[in-house]
Parts: C-alpha cells; sequence; structure tokens
C-alpha cells in the first residue's frame, strides 16, 4: 500500500488489510506493509487523524512507522497497490527490471466507482471516514481477489 508520505492514506490501508488478514487467520501467509514514494516523514507514526479515526473503527495504526518505498518491496510483495495515480506513476518508474510485483491502484479492486483515494492530509475529519470508506471496500475485494487466484485460499472461502 503506497501513498505520498505513507502517514495517512497507506497506513490506514495497511491497518484495513492486516485486520482482514487477522479476521481470517491468514497472517501466515499473508504480509501486508506501507509505504510513501517520499522520504517527508520517514520514521514518524501515522497522522494522529488517520490513526483516530481508524481506531474509531477497530483498525490499529500504533505500530506502523512511515518509509519509503524500496526496491526490495518489488521482489518482496505479489502487489505494490497505490492510493492514487500520480503515486503509481511513481511506483512504476521505480520498478527494478528484475521486478515480481504486480502494480497497481488499489481501488481497482474496489466496488466503488472512485478510481482514486484521495489525499486526507489538509483537509477536514471527514477525509480521514471517505478514506476509510473506499479503502474497507478496496480491501474486503483485495482479499477475495486473493483467494480466487491463489488455490492455496480456495478452500477457506
Amino acid at each position: 500500500m503506497v501513498c505520498l508520505g505513507n502517514i495517512c492514506r497507506s497506513p490506514t490501508a495497511h491497518g484495513v488489510f492486516q485486520k482482514h488478514i487477522d479476521d481470517n487467520d491468514l497472517s501466515y501467509a499473508l504480509e501486508v506493509d506501507s509505504a510513501g514514494t517520499s522520504r517527508y516523514h520517514i520514521g514518524e507514526p501515522p497522522d494522529s487523524r488517520s490513526s483516530s479515526a481508524a481506531s474509531q473503527r477497530g483498525y490499529d495504526l500504533s505500530a506502523q512507522r512511515a518509509r519509503q518505498l524500496a526496491d526490495e518491496d518489488y521482489q518482496r510483495f505479489d502487489y505494490i497497490l497505490a492510493m492514487d495515480s500520480d503515486n503509481l506513476r511513481e511506483i512504476e518508474a521505480r520498478r527494478p527490471s528484475e521486478a515480481r510485483a504486480e502494480t497497481g491502484l488499489l481501488l481497482d479492486f474496489a466496488k466503488s466507482e472512485e478510481m482514486e483515494v484521495p489525499d486526507p492530509y489538509y483537509s477536514g475529519g471527514d477525509g480521514f471516514e471517505i478514506v476509510l470508506n473506499l479503502v474497507e471496500d478496496a480491501c474486503l475485494e483485495l482479499l477475495a481477489h486473493i483467494k480466487d487466484r491463489h488455490e492455496h485460499f480456495s478452500s477457506l472461502r
């Protein structure tokens, strides 16, 4: 899960997807992480407004710290999903030649017609709720996609 600074959208998506992994007892097989395309906030915790909104819905972002997307991520993960098209372009521009990860937009998996998760950093509190609504939808569908696509998970549905 990737956004610009790794303090609002991608940590929220990380927290939501981690809860789905845990709730489905899939932590033995699935790993989620988040990163930013920029170095702005490396080492910082998620924005307090993101953490607060997520906590109200039962998601814990407290252990996360911002980091920048690394070349190793393209080998370590099956999917690198961006919150918006600007970050997707950056992800693809940095893609090492030996990369194996599929790249795309997180909301490609959502039922919503929205294409991008808007950056709530400069918005009011409802921006963080909008992010959660979009991310919750997409993460549910992403997990269903993974279960459908990989034989190992097909018996878990």
